[in-house]
């Protein structure tokens, strides 16, 4: 590695390559261990991981100027639709071992992966179960500063809602991870977004900002609000 400089967001960095490319990283909070296709960095004795937006939606609204980012060391963060633990596992190294997340994935195929993660990350909760329905998990998971979902369901805004509703502290953050074509394949993209920012509206919560995700993740945005 030839370069480091902190990005704005706290706990993230850019690194520049030997080959010149600039890339977002987090520290590793597992050295010398990969969880997905990531590049690992030494910089004067600290392991970095490359956060690669392509792979990660959160990676992705990063390049595309993403402006809030609540998450900080010590958060406790609610995450619907963990998948096998790519994003999980840069927000792990983001947050340290004072935060928390609550990991909760249906698919058992991803749940083995993200439990794989999981063991040797300590922040790390995984819950296998299904995000329309809070109330599976409402013994384990506290009120917490962020819910962040990224769930291929038609009814990605009412599960948001729920949940928010259910474990967001008042003043906390959501982020949404819309996905187009898993609500309506016949429909326009941005007929799809609007409706479901006027259905987040409807609900009550705040807008704060929205990201095109193109080209990491085709019609894709992110939707960050405020409870």
């Amino acid at each position: 590695m030839s370069n480091l400089e902190n990005h704005k967001f706290g706990n993230l960095f850019w690194v520049t390559t030997r080959d010149g490319n600039k890339r977002l990283a987090t520290i590793n909070a597992d050295p010398g261990k990969k969880v997905y296709t990531e590049r690992l960095l030494t910089e004067e004795g600290i392991e970095y991981r490359t956060f690669d937006p392509y792979k990660s939606k959160l990676g992705a609204a990063i390049f595309k100027k993403l402006k809030t980012f609540p998450l900080t060391k010590g958060s406790k963060i609610l995450y619907l639709g963990a998948a096998s633990g790519t994003t999980v596992s840069h927000i792990s190294d983001i947050l340290g071992d004072e935060g928390s997340i609550f990991a909760v994935e249906f698919s058992a195929r991803s749940m083995g992966d993200l439990i794989v993660v999981a063991e040797r990350r300590k922040n790390i909760i995984p819950l296998h179960a299904d995000a329309r329905f809070p109330e599976e998990y409402s013994n384990i998971v506290p009120q917490v500063d962020i819910v962040y979902e990224d769930v291929a369901q038609p009814s990605q805004a009412e599960i948001l809602d729920i949940n928010v509703k259910t474990y967001l502290k008042d003043g906390g953050y959501f982020f949404l991870a819309v996905k187009s074509r898993s609500i309506d394949v016949t429909k326009d993209p941005k007929i799809i977004f609007k409706e479901v920012i006027d259905k987040i509206e409807s609900f009550g919560l705040k807008i704060i900002e929205t990201v095109n995700l193109e080209p990491y993740e085709k019609d894709h945005i992110m939707i960050v609000g405020q409870k």
